[in-house]
């Protein structure tokens, strides 16, 4: 299989492309982003953009995958709907529809968030920018589309991330990760499981297209 992946140099993306390093299966890698992996590996290419909206210069090296995985985010903290919107949706979809047309035979899985609103109708904005996202991916040519809706991810592997209040944040949580695992088993994954399963579903599919934190830990054991 082979894969190309985004945002591989954020937290999420950090154990996505551990996993696809890891796995034999996974026989090349091409990651696109606007930050280096500082990763060196046989089967790791990477390209280096400023806008992603625009990948009409590389479109010859985003033919021939059978994978994408779209990991790129941000927090929606101090921002208005509109500049929101203009990074998770108008940047993920540009993406999408360039890859749905070099790839129409490739597994896309889009990394959103647990409390996502399908009905783009709600009151929380980065839920419902989240859930325009998602119904925008799920109506575009792929072979197939799947929405991963973690809640707490947990990083592994010495993984950090960029997120200077997410990494306080989890400093704060970690010694109580093993109680919150065992009081709420699905609301809490792992960098390591997320990758897992975005590899499995690439790999055999699975039974919805949305999947929460204890689809995710199944499919990632």
């Amino acid at each position: 299989m082979k894969v190309v992946l985004f945002g591989a140099s954020g937290m999420v993306g950090q154990g996505v492309l551990r996993e696809c390093l890891r796995e034999p299966s996974v026989e090349a890698i091409l990651s696109v982003g606007r930050t280096p992996t500082r990763q060196h590996a046989e089967k790791l290419r990477e390209v280096l953009l400023t806008d992603l909206t625009d990948l009409r210069n590389v479109e010859d090296r985003l033919r021939g995958y059978d994978a994408g995985f779209f990991c790129l985010g941000i927090s929606s903290a101090g921002m208005s709907e509109e500049a929101y919107r203009r990074v998770t949706y108008d940047v993920t979809v540009a993406v999408a529809q360039t890859l749905a047309r070099l790839n129409p035979g490739m597994t896309f899985v889009y990394v959103s968030g647990a409390g996502t609103d399908s009905t783009e109708r709600g009151g929380s904005m980065w839920a419902r920018v989240k859930g325009q996202t998602e119904n925008a991916l799920l109506r575009l040519p792929f072979k197939a589309a799947y929405m991963f809706r973690p809640g707490i991810i947990q990083p592994l592997h010495g993984i950090r991330s960029k997120t200077r209040a997410y990494r306080a944040a989890y400093a704060v949580m970690w010694p109580l990760i093993p109680l919150l695992k065992w009081v709420f088993p699905n609301s809490l994954t792992t960098t390591e499981r997320v990758g897992r399963a975005m590899i499995r579903v690439a790999t055999v599919g699975a039974p919805q297209r949305l999947l929460g934190t204890r689809e995710i830990n199944e499919l990632g054991k």
